[in-house]
């Protein structure tokens, strides 16, 4: 089924959005939206926009988003180096960033190693935009945002996706860059409008504030529309989260009864 259903939250009703994911994920962090400007002025007219006091990694301003529900507003002179600025296209990805130098002998044994990272980082193409923002979905503030931003435990995030898989399947193949895995998440989503899964890397929980346990799917509303009607089939189904344990030693017929009744 393709067509949009009662089940079906309108892709630019963030409320809408928050609730159908809430009532079938049940999540414990605020799900969020990103949006790119190609005008600084556009990005401080979003309503209640706060601007930061102080030298950030875009994991802590996409953290005050996700945990304190704050709408933030940001350029790349806001940011603490070139990293996060061009994942979002907001600096150059010159020579010099290519080169990863910085990264050489800390995250990487060489210079080449450093490099070959940088390189395979996806990342919006610099020289379009000039400030980002992000902000709860629910507030619709971004009117609507460029993707929205979920973070899950892995429980939640395998039903998010057969969610995503329900009508018009595809098999989704995600990659694993390291460090700045945001490239994984906001930076592929932002870059190709795919729904782009992350292992939050280091960073991301160091000065995000990502716990142990969360997973991050970045994708377009539209995508996070057509996934809460895909769960809300499923869970009419009986595949729903929280997933119940059946027991590793118990006969599974029975369960499996439940879901595929000509094989009882």
């Amino acid at each position: 089924m393709n067509a949009a259903s009662p089940a079906t939250p309108c892709a630019t009703d963030g409320a809408a959005l928050t609730d159908g994911l809430q009532r079938l994920l049940r999540l414990k962090t605020t799900p969020i939206g990103m949006k790119l400007f190609e005008r600084v002025e556009d990005m401080l007219a979003v309503p209640k926009i706060r601007r930061p006091q102080a030298i950030h990694t875009a994991d802590q301003i996409v953290g005050m988003a996700a945990r304190l529900g704050f709408t933030m507003g940001i350029t790349r002179d806001d940011l603490v180096g070139p990293q996060c600025g061009a994942v979002l296209g907001l600096h150059p990805q010159d020579e010099e960033w290519r080169s990863g130098k910085a990264m050489a002998g800390v995250w990487f044994a060489t210079v080449e190693d450093a490099g070959a990272h940088q390189r395979a980082m996806p990342v919006v193409p610099y020289g379009r935009y000039t400030a980002m923002a992000v902000s709860p979905l629910a507030g619709g503030r971004l009117e609507p945002p460029d993707i929205c931003l979920v973070y899950a435990t892995p429980g939640q995030m395998i039903i998010l996706i057969n969610g995503l898989q329900w009508a018009g399947y595809r098999r989704f193949d995600w990659s694993v860059v390291g460090e700045s895995s945001c490239a994984d998440s906001w930076g592929r989503a932002l870059a190709t409008g795919e729904p782009s899964l992350s292992i939050p890397c280091f960073a991301e929980r160091r000065y995000g504030g990502v716990p142990d346990d969360e997973l991050l799917m970045a994708l377009k509303p539209a995508d996070l529309a057509r996934a809460i009607d895909g769960m809300t089939r499923l869970a009419a189904n009986g595949l729903r989260y929280p997933i119940p344990p059946y027991g590793i030693q118990a006969d599974a017929r029975a369960g499996l009864g439940a879901s595929y009744p000509e094989r009882r």
